[in-house]
């Protein structure tokens, strides 16, 4: 089920009836609808995918109970163990599995061998990658004993499927999340309503910012005969979309999120912090998908030995970071090469002592960015936007090609002899219009916790009635799926 769809708003407000109706001190009868109505939404692609989401948390429901029982270190490792097993091999079968036999196939083919492995017919389950992560960190803080088992199986279901952020996170942890539906929830109104405005801002930015931009770059990528006659300034308009597009899709999706949760008077954690305001690669990264290098940091970086075995082993595991990292969102060179990028990008900053230069609020203070923080600024998204062609290409040769005519026709290109199917002069005024109205509102609420979030009451009802009518006058409901619904 899609957040930009008829069938996930009436089921939104059929849920979040039935749901405050159950009395508070209900726990378990508001957790157990809250189940329901998570594996009904998950249920919504395909039924089948709920065998595996079903079977993943009772494994590490059930490890963790009997880590809780047992104190002998080798006992708990082969827990553990058992759960890692389990839930990397989820991932690695339905993810990767047909990537590393076409390796392998090209790979004897290369060599004059004639032998072949069959790929399977394998359907990767949405968000796999999110829940996997989630329901897996909670065994290894189990072990790590930060948390204690939990014993209530619904409340544990619960956290691992809670709907608004199942599919594409922000990814919590057990400690944060599990705690939440442990103990009876209020409804809190102005706490709903703030939700209602950071839902209202990630439509914004889905259905008007995203979706429009995506028209646009589709065609701009997908050219069957090459980059070779493109003009350049439209694929470097192209590489400039996708950025904005790839932002207003998943910050979009998050804000919704998060917003949706609040109606179920639940918190979650923040995933975006205005990432193209930073002046750095270290600072963007500190800012983009923060659930997701923050569990990378805690869960791998930490345990490969962090920064406490000097620089060398360090600039080690910060490359294994980036990489896993950029693998984790496909199996496919591209993003491999996507994570490489940024750790080229971001080593020199570690090696010079420069990666926590900027660690505050940019222009923090002030209206107006100093002119060295904007020139900062734009070198960092110039560099972000870059590495963007490559997460966005097919494959590596394409992406390269596509980066190589961004230098060589600056003619001037004629958009009613490229652009086809739609009105393309309107799509490109939406977002000649949009984006800067989506960078200024930011920008201006830049220390919030989401874009249009204003201390001002009715400047707050301005801006998100502004944002309606804007959604639903240039917003496309056409149900384009969320770009991180594929990892």
């Amino acid at each position: 089920m899609l957040f930009n769809s008829s069938e996930f708003l009436i089921f939104l407000v059929i849920v979040f009836g039935l749901y405050w109706s159950i009395s508070r001190e209900r726990i378990n009868a508001q957790n157990l609808l809250i189940l329901s109505a998570s594996y009904v939404f998950y249920g919504w692609w395909d039924w089948k995918f709920l065998l595996l989401i079903i079977f993943s948390s009772l494994v590490d429901f059930g490890i963790s109970l009997s880590m809780g029982k047992v104190s002998a270190p080798a006992k708990r490792k082969l827990l553990l163990l058992i759960s890692l097993v389990v839930n990397l091999g989820l991932l690695a079968v339905f993810k990767y599995f047909n990537f590393f036999i076409e390796e392998f196939n090209s790979m004897m083919s290369s060599l004059g061998m004639g032998a072949s492995l069959n790929s399977l017919n394998i359907i990767l389950p949405v968000g796999i990658s999110f829940y996997t992560f989630q329901s897996l960190s909670y065994s290894i803080d189990v072990f790590r004993e930060k948390i204690k088992p939990s014993r209530n199986l619904i409340q544990f279901l619960t956290y691992v499927a809670f709907f608004p952020q199942l599919v594409a996170g922000p990814i919590e942890r057990a400690k944060t999340l599990l705690p939440q539906f442990e103990k009876a929830r209020y409804f809190n109104y102005e706490f709903a309503i703030k939700g209602i405005h950071q839902i209202i801002w990630g439509f914004f930015k889905k259905v008007v910012i995203a979706d429009n931009c995506a028209v646009l770059v589709n065609q701009i990528f997908n050219q069957e005969a090459g980059y070779g006659s493109s003009s350049s300034l439209l694929l470097i308009l192209g590489a400039v979309l996708f950025a904005f597009q790839i932002y207003g899709d998943f910050s979009g999706y998050s804000d919704i999120a998060i917003g949706t949760a609040k109606l179920f008077g639940v918190q979650l954690m923040k995933n975006f912090d205005y990432p193209y305001f930073s002046r750095d690669i270290a600072e963007f990264w500190r800012k983009w998908h923060i659930s997701l290098s923050t569990w990378f940091k805690d869960y791998v970086y930490f345990p490969l030995g962090g920064s406490r075995g000097g620089k060398v082993l360090t600039l080690r595991n910060v490359f294994a970071i980036f990489l896993i990292s950029g693998f984790w969102h496909g199996a496919n060179w591209t993003f491999l090469f996507w994570g490489f990028l940024h750790a080229a990008l971001f080593i020199p900053l570690y090696v010079f002592d420069l990666n926590r230069k900027n660690v505050g609020v940019v222009a923090e203070g002030r209206n107006f960015p100093r002119i060295g923080e904007l020139g900062a600024m734009l070198l960092t998204f110039t560099l972000a936007t870059i590495a963007w062609v490559f997460f966005r290409a097919d494959t590596l040769g394409l992406a390269f090609s596509y980066l190589a005519n961004c230098l060589t026709n600056f003619s001037i290109p004629y958009a009613s002899s490229f652009f086809t199917g739609e009105n393309m002069a309107v799509i490109l005024s939406k977002v000649f219009w949009f984006i800067p109205i989506l960078l200024f509102v930011e920008w201006f609420n830049r220390t919030k916790e989401y874009g249009s979030e204003f201390c001002s009451r009715s400047l707050q009802k301005i801006v998100s009635l502004s944002a309606v009518v804007i959604i639903f006058f240039y917003g496309k409901f056409d149900y384009q799926e969320f770009i991180y619904f594929q990892f």
